[in-house]
């Protein structure tokens, strides 16, 4: 009856027929970014900090209790550098015989020791599919199979995901930055797998290399942020990868303090108390002192809101295994923001354009996909990060050395498309992206140097 009806029943209908819009008016298959939470949900599977305590039972040059180590690092990934280094000592000593031949050449890392006591561990207690999860999961499982996404974004290392979503392709480390920037039935795990224990990223050093990378990972992932319907599962809304990608959405897609419509963050809740009614946002710190709006889920039992997410009708019947091999084949594209905008190139920039066809094309916004992924790369800064590299706060206090190159050459940087800046279509919205050579060529207009255009 309509009147026996709970404050949590109704959250739920309004919860889910804001999913079923946001599914219906964006047209396409949701993404999904997936976290340790989900592992330990399905399979028991170790959180990060689980993990550690794990590895420092086997060790025994490990020889105080994980309490004194998280105690004496700054954070988790200084504890795995340590762990690294105590198992690399381990295994050419007492150890020697707990780890492959192979592990011993001079070749290998030092830290591919307590990798392989990591993928070893995860392998041994990863469902291999659906059909081996606990059948008190089975509803769940088959309704988040029923979403069918476009793709999967994790920083799990375990193969779960490939036994859940056997038509996905993994693509794992490096992969996802050499690879097309279009494709269609992917799972990006972009802190490794099991299935190559030396790319994983766990250490100090392992986490620097990537934030040194993420720049380009962030370019090829953007577009997916804000063409799609995005969830957030099995992380906390305070989890740091949570906060560097909600950084990046931020950064390019200016939202002016609101809700990101399409971003979702379900976190698990108590089982349900029918006397309340979660909060509907959630407000999340992420980089340099800012914050962002994300709509918020709270749920005991995921069933009805994997069923939200998974309303779209227009894929259901199609393989994401052949949309991937349709996509990868169709490697021409145009960008449809180029021929609605101002090229700027003089007469030798044509003429060495003509004697290349593919130069020639590249000019009037065709490329193939390897050169779209290398334009995302070279245009990698919007206006707030430009501002930082010139040494400036914000992008207000940049913006009167391009009126200088305007006054002084005559050349509007923003004013079209060029080897300084070009604007770059997320979804439907214009965002403006420069390269390296404009913070070059700004930096000299900063300190009074000559500069050519």
């Amino acid at each position: 009856m309509a009147g026996s009806e709970t404050k949590y029943d109704k959250y739920k209908s309004e919860v889910t027929d804001q999913i079923v819009e946001c599914v219906k008016k964006m047209g396409c298959q949701p993404i999904l970014f997936v976290g340790s939470g989900v592992s330990r949900r399905y399979f028991n599977g170790p959180s990060w900090d689980e993990l550690l305590e794990e590895l420092s039972k086997p060790c025994p040059l490990i020889d105080k209790e994980y309490a004194y180590y998280k105690q004496s690092m700054p954070d988790l990934p200084a504890v795995g550098q340590e762990f690294s280094k105590l198992y690399q000592e381990w295994a050419w000593s007492s150890g020697k015989g707990q780890f492959p031949k192979e592990l011993f050449e001079s070749s290998v890392p030092g830290d591919a020791y307590v990798k392989h006591a990591i993928s070893t561990k995860i392998k041994s207690i990863t469902p291999k599919s659906a059909d081996t999860v606990d059948k008190k999961w089975a509803s769940e499982i088959a309704s988040l199979q029923l979403i069918r996404p476009h793709a999967i974004i994790t920083t799990n290392y375990d193969q779960f995901l490939e036994g859940i979503f056997p038509e996905l392709t993994p693509i794992v480390g490096q992969q996802i930055i050499q690879g097309t920037p279009a494709s269609v039935g992917e799972i990006y795990k972009i802190h490794g797998c099991v299935s190559d224990p030396t790319g994983m990223v766990l250490t100090t050093e392992d986490y620097q290399k990537f934030m040194r990378k993420k720049k380009y990972l962030s370019a090829k992932l953007l577009t997916f942020f804000s063409e799609h319907p995005l969830i957030f599962i099995g992380y906390g809304a305070g989890d740091p990868n949570i906060r560097a990608i909600l950084s990046d959405i931020d950064e390019a897609l200016p939202i002016a303090g609101g809700v990101i419509p399409n971003v979702f963050i379900l976190e698990r809740m108590a089982p349900t108390n029918q006397d309340t009614s979660p909060p509907r946002e959630k407000l999340i710190p992420i980089e340099d002192a800012r914050s962002v709006r994300v709509n918020a889920i709270e749920a005991d039992n995921f069933d009805w809101v994997f069923k939200a997410f998974g309303s779209q009708p227009n894929l259901s019947g199609i393989s994401p295994k052949l949309l991937r091999a349709l996509l990868v084949r169709s490697y021409e594209l145009v960008r449809n923001d180029i021929p609605r905008s101002q090229i700027q190139a003089d007469f030798k920039t044509l003429e060495g354009a003509v004697a290349s066809s593919e130069a020639f094309a590249n000019l009037f916004g065709l490329t193939t996909v390897n050169d779209g992924s290398a334009h995302a790369a070279n245009y990698k800064y919007n206006a707030t990060q430009l501002a930082k590299k010139i040494g400036y706060t914000s992008w207000q206090k940049m913006d009167p050395l391009i009126k200088q190159v305007y006054l002084e050459k005559g050349f509007d940087i923003k004013g079209s498309d060029n080897k300084y800046h070009s604007t770059i279509m997320y979804g439907k919205m214009k965002v403006k992206k420069y390269s390296d050579l404009a913070i070059e060529l700004l930096k000299k207009v900063k300190k009074g140097e000559a500069y050519e255009v």
